[in-house]
């Protein structure tokens, strides 16, 4: 096992600032479909029964709640890549604002796409059993999540 000097790790935040990211990814996506939502269920209120009114509604409306439920896609599926892709590096936008980076346990070096996607799908295991995964940093040595422990990776301090 590497033992990398001057970087004592960060025990629990990094689930922490995996919050962030999440928040980052996902505000958008929900105020999207929040909007759209809005909009479907007004789509016909104040029409009284009229099929001039409902027409004209739905040409208004719908193509707006379509083009906000795209954004609400796109949004969610291109900031998850770039996340990914950033934390694949060793530093996700959550981790460089919390000052800590991911890496692997026995090479001392960031982890790459392919791996920081296959973490994020391991922290299922932190949702299992009552969500303990994540609260597991608190009193683990390393400071690791359940994912952390499979896909042997430590968050560390860059201070």
């Amino acid at each position: 096992m590497l033992v990398v000097e001057d970087e004592p790790c960060r025990g629990g935040l990094g689930t922490v600032e995996d919050r962030c990211d999440e928040l980052v990814a996902g505000l958008v996506p929900l105020i999207a479909v929040i909007t759209a939502v809005v909009l479907e269920k007004t789509l016909y209120s104040g029409c009284l029964m009229e099929h001039a009114c409902y027409v004209a509604r739905e040409k208004e409306r719908v193509p707006v709640i379509i083009a906000l439920l795209a954004v609400a896609v796109l949004w969610g599926v291109a900031a998850n890549i770039f996340i990914l892709a950033k934390e694949g590096q060793g530093a996700s936008p959550g981790k460089k604002a919390m000052k800590i980076r991911l890496i692997r346990e026995d090479t001392g070096r960031p982890l790459g796409f392919g791996l920081a996607l296959l973490r994020r799908i391991c922290h299922g295991l932190d949702s299992a059993a009552c969500s303990i995964g994540y609260l597991w940093p608190a009193w683990d040595a390393k400071g690791q999540t359940f994912a952390d422990k499979v896909m042997r990776t430590v968050v560390v301090s860059t201070e």
